[in-house]
């Protein structure tokens, strides 16, 4: 299976990376992302898309990468370790977008595929992906939409998926360190391969396909939204946050950086501005404290809102 499978889901993540870029591209109406070929040293390699300075992005990058190995990353060993001694494959598309405005969410999206094998026994896969939005400055609305469009994307699939895959988000995104979420959450998944191999991906092209129609309308909304000095700081520093996770708890990173994989395809998602402050707290009564009391926790956002 491995081959034809593997060909086929790259032939759909190059292409979503293309669709994905010139609606962005679109949207921001200002800049264009930059393309960067690169070869990884171990096998494989990538093609890394920025754009800098745009009219509605600061900065963002859609990465589409197919790396291949001999040997697999401790990481992935401990985690799975029917995977020891096997030769893999590891590709997939992601982004995030980081806005000027700080009414306009940051959003992340990443879908994904797995294959290892070793002669004599059957190939061991699975897919994984999903997206989450980070307000620094929520709209009902906005959420609302984000998570109707992700449950719409699933539902042909199962009804149960949606909130299966929105409770693993919300688990999945939660900063143990500071007893807070990264955001208002979405969709994610790991290790699917427990149905055949069309539906599984399946699922996973129907997350990619979601993403701009979950995030586009909110661009549009709130990209000429007035903010002045006051919301550029706090945007600042719940970007920090965003830094917290990658560094500290994304498996995604880890995978990437003991793989050998290039660092500057995977520190892509990082903010191209972020800041810190000690002991911050903010105002009572203000927006930026309903911020933490009524959005950074999960929530079932489709019933509540």
């Amino acid at each position: 299976m491995s081959h034809p499978a593997l060909n086929q889901v790259i032939d759909y993540l190059q292409n979503l990376q293309d669709q994905i870029c010139q609606a962005l591209e679109a949207a921001d109406g200002g800049a264009t992302f930059a393309q960067e070929q690169w070869q990884r040293e171990g096998g494989g390699g990538g093609r890394s898309r920025v754009l800098k300075s745009g009219g509605v992005f600061e900065q963002g990058g859609v990465g589409f990468s197919h790396v291949h190995g001999e040997r697999m990353p401790a990481s992935a060993t401990a985690h799975r370790p029917e995977l020891e001694g096997r030769d893999f494959n590891a590709c997939g598309v992601s982004l995030v977008m980081h806005p000027h405005n700080p009414y306009v969410p940051t959003s992340h999206a990443n879908v994904r595929f797995f294959i290892a094998e070793k002669a004599g026994y059957d190939p061991v896969w699975w897919f994984g992906g999903g997206f989450d939005l980070t307000p620094f400055y929520p709209f009902d609305e906005d959420i609302k939409h984000w998570h109707e469009t992700a449950k719409a994307a699933l539902d042909p699939f199962g009804k149960e998926l949606y909130p299966k895959f929105k409770a693993w988000c919300d688990d999945y995104f939660w900063l143990k360190h500071r007893g807070e979420t990264r955001g208002v959450g979405g969709l994610f998944f790991d290790d699917l391969n427990d149905r055949d191999f069309e539906q599984c991906f399946a699922i996973m092209r129907a997350v990619g396909d979601a993403y701009l129609d979950a995030y586009l309308p909110i661009i549009e909304r709130r990209k000429n939204h007035s903010y002045g000095a006051r919301e550029r700081d706090f945007q600042l520093y719940r970007r920090g946050r965003y830094v917290e996770f990658n560094l500290v708890w994304d498996r995604g990173t880890l995978f990437g950086l003991q793989t050998g994989g290039r660092t500057e395809s995977i520190l892509m998602s990082m903010p191209p501005l972020a800041r810190w402050e000690y002991g911050y707290q903010p105002q009572p009564d203000s927006a930026e404290e309903r911020l933490y009391s009524d959005y950074l926790r999960p929530r079932d956002w489709l019933t509540e809102l």
